[in-house]
């Protein structure tokens, strides 16, 4: 796959190479994001769990299983967000969910979104989506605003849909289809 762009940015699919800047994004940004995320065991985030990680995603992105991206701005070689089309279902379903996070010192710049509306139509194109699903606490009004940018529309509300750090959280459930216009 040909690296996509955005003004600001550079994105690839992860690749074993990527181990190291991912441990560091992860290590840089631990506090930042662990109210968003489950708890993770001792070593989740360590090199080596990286290294195995970044392996395992290179060959989910290469059987298209999933789609595992790290976005940098042009220039830097630190990865900024991380965003992954996961769940991939074809058939007659042809969804996926999608995650993602941003660097602190990216928040509220509109790098993700920039980069989010180069990979949204890749995604569709390349995996042959009909859908692409994505689910944020109530209280991460950031992501409802991004994905709503993104053309996200919400379709439901999940109690106690996911265990975020320690506790059950409610989800609002959204998603866009394959032929919906993106105004980023």
């Amino acid at each position: 796959m040909t690296p996509l762009a955005s003004p600001r940015t550079r994105i690839a699919l992860v690749t074993p190479t990527d181990a190291r800047a991912l441990h560091q994004y992860y290590t840089r940004n631990n506090a930042h994001l662990s109210p968003w995320e489950p708890r993770r065991p001792t070593g989740y985030h360590s090199h080596e769990a990286w290294q195995k990680r970044a392996a395992e995603q290179a060959a989910q992105n290469a059987s298209g299983q999933s789609y595992h991206f790290a976005v940098r701005c042009h220039g830097a070689d630190d990865v900024a967000a991380v965003c992954n089309f996961t769940n991939i279902t074809k058939g007659a379903f042809q969804a996926c969910h999608l995650g993602y996070s941003v660097d602190l010192s990216y928040q509220g710049q509109g790098i993700l979104r920039e980069a989010l509306a180069e990979m949204i139509p890749f995604v569709f194109a390349h995996a042959g989506l009909n859908r692409i699903m994505a689910n944020y606490m109530p209280r991460n009004e950031r992501s409802g605003r991004l994905l709503a940018r993104l053309g996200f529309e919400k379709e439901g509300y999940a109690k106690r849909y996911l265990k975020i750090a320690g506790e059950w959280e409610d989800h609002i459930l959204t998603s866009r289809i394959v032929d919906q216009a993106v105004e980023a």
